[in-house]
């Protein structure tokens, strides 16, 4: 069914009001703010003070318009899918506030918006991250690996790992071990975060033909990998101490919070091999906990004296 067609088959009377609320809905708001709670800290971490606010405030705009613009592009693309699973059954395309026209030019123009509102407020190089970002999230991971390969959430999480650079690249303007150290953090993050939520949502996957590990394997498979990629989430995390001189606090929040991260995932697992009832969505709340208070500690640390 071509894009003319489709927008004839969704048309339906809807308030401005609505479509606005649709429009915010395609850029997966709750994703959007992850992203930036990781931003932020780091360009305190490479200030090693407070930034100029105003590139602060420029780049967390750009950046939220380049998240909005994947996630808008990510909804044009899986309509199909969202119609069957019960998780995105009313996301816009699906109840008809929006057409897949209005969907595919406001992701488009997001996706302009952004780059040239990050060039010419940030850097080229800040701008082209961007970009890379979008193209990453929407072509590699949407578009080839989503459907394709139960390893789409391990490769397409390099996505969501580009706000750490693009936050690095805002105030320095380059790019150094640091941030390729916290680019690794959410990289390994991804999987334990995400895969949890697969678990919960297995039947979903399943009907839609969209092979998450949760789908092809056991709770108890999925479980050990969850703890695997914990282990190795809260390891990277603290080569962060010796090459960017990071202080007690940072090391502290790393150590405490990344243990607790991984006793929950050990949890999980012991509840899965022994067939007991399992509360995946603890672990993927918990995997949002961890990370928000290790990037706290990250922005944090820097500006204290010792």
């Amino acid at each position: 069914m071509n894009i003319a067609v489709e927008d004839r088959v969704a048309l339906k009377s809807v308030t401005r009001v609505e479509k606005v609320k649709g429009y915010i809905s395609l850029t997966k708001p709750r994703v959007m703010e992850l992203l930036l709670v990781t931003t932020v800290p780091v360009m305190i971490l490479a200030e090693r003070g407070i930034p100029n606010l105003w590139l602060v405030l420029a780049t967390v705009i750009g950046g939220a318009m380049s998240a909005g613009a994947a996630g808008a592009f990510n909804c044009y693309i899986d309509r199909d899918i969202d119609k069957v699973m019960k998780r995105t059954k009313n996301r816009p395309l699906v109840t008809g506030v929006l057409s897949p026209r209005e969907a595919l030019v406001f992701s488009w123009s997001l996706t302009i918006l952004s780059t040239v509102w990050l060039y010419f407020t940030t850097n080229t190089l800040t701008a082209a991250l961007s970009v890379c970002a979008i193209f990453f999230y929407v072509v590699v991971y949407t578009l080839w690996l989503k459907r394709w390969t139960s390893q789409n959430i391990i490769w397409g999480g390099i996505a969501g790992c580009f706000p750490v650079l693009i936050g690095w690249a805002a105030v320095a303007n380059s790019l150094s071990w640091a941030p390729f150290i916290l680019f690794a953090v959410v990289f390994l993050w991804t999987p334990p975060h995400y895969w949890p939520l697969s678990m919960k949502y297995r039947d979903d996957y399943k009907s839609a033909g969209v092979p998450m590990l949760a789908v092809i394997r056991g709770r108890a498979q999925v479980g050990l990998q969850v703890i695997l990629y914990a282990w190795a989430t809260v390891a990277c995390s603290l080569l962060l101490v010796p090459v960017a001189s990071m202080g007690v606090l940072y090391t502290g929040v790393a150590v405490v919070s990344g243990g607790w991260f991984i006793f929950e995932t050990h949890r999980l697992y012991n509840l899965a091999i022994r067939h007991e009832h399992v509360s995946p969505m603890r672990v993927f709340h918990g995997s949002i906990s961890y990370l928000t208070l290790l990037f706290l500690a990250v922005g944090i640390d820097p500006l204290l004296p010792f």
